[in-house]
């Protein structure tokens, strides 16, 4: 396998994903603003996406691809029967769930949203329109079994495409937006369940060649399939520790006006580089690892474990400082319209500020937390996560009051770069991982790159400045321009000072 062909596949199809779930978002940005209405459909939308990203960005592989790739070293006929027996338990284990929840679902929303309360209008929409878009936890759940199967077979361009095609049909729904009026956010909440059947019929197209899913009650529940759920649970927990923080303070938020809109909109901006330099690479890395681990092949697990945090590092180290020295301007080229008021974008951008002094650690947890998985281990990763949930909580909680909605985004980098440090210190002293001997200088190299890059961002952003003011027409335009610009200015000077070098393009992994 090649590492950055196979990470540039997932990554084309997941920036692919991330630029119409920009365009999804603005429009719903420039209809629904930053309101009552916004904050109920967020909540609404917020569990099935969670869900969403816990169990399709690599979580679900973490459990799945280790076992499942012992099964087809044993026999293709081994490993489609232990698939089935996943697929059934998950299929009658997710429809009871999702039934139950759609019951009490004006409790369930009282616990995620409990700021709701106090204002029993929105609390009823957030109820409505969370009963609509629930089911779709069943079908991206499922989504996600049948992703990791192509995943385990190193196919990754159908799984990484499939996200694109909630935002599509989002947009065809939003661009009805004038003629839809009050009835817009019922609309859209439809159609995010629409769209996760699309997604799953999508995938179980592609994945045929591989595996037909037989639905029968007979399954067996055997010590395979014991021990996979058994590291299910935690792998969730661990790798999606970072959805789970978000989640949290989403919940924290609603207890003050518009704060849950604002943490979306900031969430949305950094989960755009977070998919590739940390979702990307640990999905990619999972199945080879895996399989070096297994055949104990000492020098590839090294290098392949050294080469992706590199990669990581190089690619999420650039992306935060860019988010820090103009995390105004890029939120209000990308969302100040319409509804989306200056007062909106200054908070969004708060936050995103603070989210963007994590972003590496965000990204670092899914490549760790991924040399753990290989090794079949995700009971160390899922208490590390445990502890990081609890001081997010603890941060979140205790200053609240004292400085609002934006103590979320600090707590949660807070609480990430303390799991990261957790997971480093546990895969060096257990010799799990090791830095090879030139990785100082590559990390130094990157360091000066990213910083020097970004301040050259900062002073395109300096003489551009009356172009990206929020009144500005071509606020868009400019920002996108100077991106290009600093990613340009970014790669040549990484090439001349070997932070990175065009020959590993065609290595080998």
């Amino acid at each position: 396998m090649n590492l950055i062909k196979s990470t540039g596949t997932f990554s084309f199809f997941t920036l692919i994903s991330r630029i119409s779930g920009y365009l999804r978002d603005i429009l719903i940005a420039i209809f629904l603003g930053a309101g009552p209405i916004a904050d109920a459909f967020f909540v609404a939308f917020r569990i099935p996406n969670t869900f969403r990203r816990l169990f399709s960005e690599g979580t679900f592989n973490a459990a799945f691809i280790p076992s499942y790739s012992s099964e087809l070293n044993k026999s293709n006929k081994s490993a489609k029967l232990f698939a089935n027996n996943i697929f059934n338990i998950l299929f009658l284990s997710l429809l009871a769930i999702v039934f139950v929840i759609e019951i009490f679902m004006p409790l369930f929303v009282k616990l995620i949203a409990p700021g709701f309360t106090e204002n029993s209008e929105k609390l009823e929409t957030a109820i409505n329109l969370t009963r609509i878009t629930f089911p779709f936890l069943l079908f991206v759940s499922l989504s996600s079994f049948f992703s990791a199967i192509l995943n385990s077979h190193n196919k990754f361009a159908a799984a990484s495409a499939t996200p694109i095609i909630l935002n599509i049909i989002l947009i065809l729904v939003l661009l009805f937006g004038k003629f839809l009026a009050d009835k817009l956010v019922y609309y859209i909440s439809y159609a995010v369940t629409f769209a996760g059947l699309i997604q799953l019929i999508f995938l179980i197209f592609f994945v045929r060649k591989h595996f037909i899913p037989k639905i029968s009650f007979n399954f067996k529940n055997n010590k395979k399939i014991k021990l996979f759920f058994k590291k299910l649970f935690p792998s969730i927990f661990s790798s999606g520790v970072t959805q789970i923080n978000i989640l949290v303070g989403t919940i924290i938020a609603s207890f003050q006006a518009n704060a849950v809109s604002y943490l979306y909109y900031a969430d949305r901006i950094y989960q755009i580089n977070l998919a590739i330099a940390g979702i990307a690479i640990g999905t990619v890395l999972l199945p080879s690892l895996s399989k070096y681990i297994e055949s104990k092949n000492t020098n590839k697990i090294e290098f392949i474990q050294n080469k992706s945090l590199e990669y990581c590092l190089f690619l999420s180290l650039p992306a935060a400082a860019a988010l820090l020295v103009a995390s105004e301007e890029i939120t209000s080229a990308l969302f100040g319209y319409g509804s989306f008021d200056k007062n909106s974008v200054m908070n969004s951008a708060h936050a995103l500020f603070y989210f963007a002094l994590g972003l590496p650690a965000f990204a670092l947890i899914k490549v760790f937390s991924s040399f753990l998985f290989a090794r079949h281990n995700t009971k160390i990763p899922f208490h590390f996560s445990i502890l990081s949930v609890l001081l997010n909580i603890f941060i979140s909680v205790y200053f609240f009051n004292k400085i609002g909605f934006i103590i979320i985004p600090i707590a949660t980098t807070i609480s990430s770069w303390f799991n990261t440090l957790l997971l480093l210190f546990y895969l060096i002293s257990n010799n799990y991982f090791s830095f090879y001997k030139n990785f100082q200088i590559k990390f130094l190299n990157i360091l000066f790159v990213s910083s020097f890059s970004s301040f050259i961002f900062y002073q395109l952003i300096q003489k551009f400045n009356e172009y990206l003011i929020y009144e500005s027409d071509y606020k868009l335009l400019t920002i996108v321009l100077l991106v290009i610009i600093t990613i340009l200015i970014y790669i040549i000077t990484s090439i001349f000072t070997k932070a990175f070098k065009i020959s590993d393009i065609k290595l080998k992994y």
